[in-house]
């Protein structure tokens, strides 16, 4: 006698529903990984960047801005993953609304800071002027403003993980996600502007991709 094995569909749907969260957790964990190598690629390779004077941002200005580009939004791609698979593992408890929106506007500003591209300047790309703008451009503002927005809407959502961590006494996440949230809200230091924009942009990304890591032991 040959027994077959049937698979309910509400088994299937949840295996189906199982795989998706992972995949979007595993897109959010890849995000800062690419980030890190594109950047870190380009600063090393491009002609003239100085990261003591140039914020990585203005990797996306001259000819192989385009690179940068990508990164920006592809980062802020797989960000909007990770904040539809934090959605979809987290159930109860602190931040479970709260952090998936958060973590969802730090992706959309990732996006938007790829579509509108700083000015060149202090002699980067080649062949522009060594010194500061004197006046931004509108998409030079939009992208201030939307890379302002996403790293303040990311440390919010450090210290709501913070925050649920330490309700449930887990003092390494709390802790970590407490130091993650109040170096992103550190003010911006004029003199030091675009070193704090890589610490910010090195926190910020590996706090989403641990995130997205110990995510993916409470998928279903």
């Amino acid at each position: 006698m040959t027994f077959t094995a049937t698979t309910s569909p509400a088994s299937a749907t949840v295996r189906a529903r199982s795989r998706a969260s992972e995949g979007l957790l595993l897109a959010g964990a890849a995000a800062g990984p690419l980030f890190f190598v594109s950047a870190i690629t380009q600063m090393i390779t491009r002609d003239g960047f100085d990261i003591t004077r140039h914020p990585i941002s203005q990797l996306a200005t001259g000819d192989l801005g385009w690179i940068q580009i990508v990164t920006f939004i592809t980062a802020g791609a797989g960000a909007l993953a990770l904040a539809a698979g934090v959605g979809r593992t987290l159930t109860e408890g602190t931040g479970r609304r709260a952090l998936p929106i958060l973590v969802g506007i730090f992706g959309i500003g990732m996006v938007a800071a790829g579509v509108f591209t700083m000015d060149p300047e202090n002699g980067f790309p080649g062949g522009t002027p060594d010194e500061p703008i004197t006046q931004m451009s509108w998409h030079s503002i939009a992208h201030s403003a939307a890379a302002a927005g996403a790293f303040t809407a990311l440390a919010i959502a450090a210290l709501v993980l913070c925050v649920r961590c330490a309700r449930k006494r887990r003092a390494l996440p709390a802790v970590a996600s407490a130091v993650a949230g109040l170096i992103l809200l550190v003010p911006m230091s004029p003199e030091y502007m675009s070193i704090q924009i890589a610490i910010n942009g090195a926190v910020a990304f590996t706090w989403t991709t641990v995130l997205a890591l110990s995510r993916r032991h409470h998928v279903a």
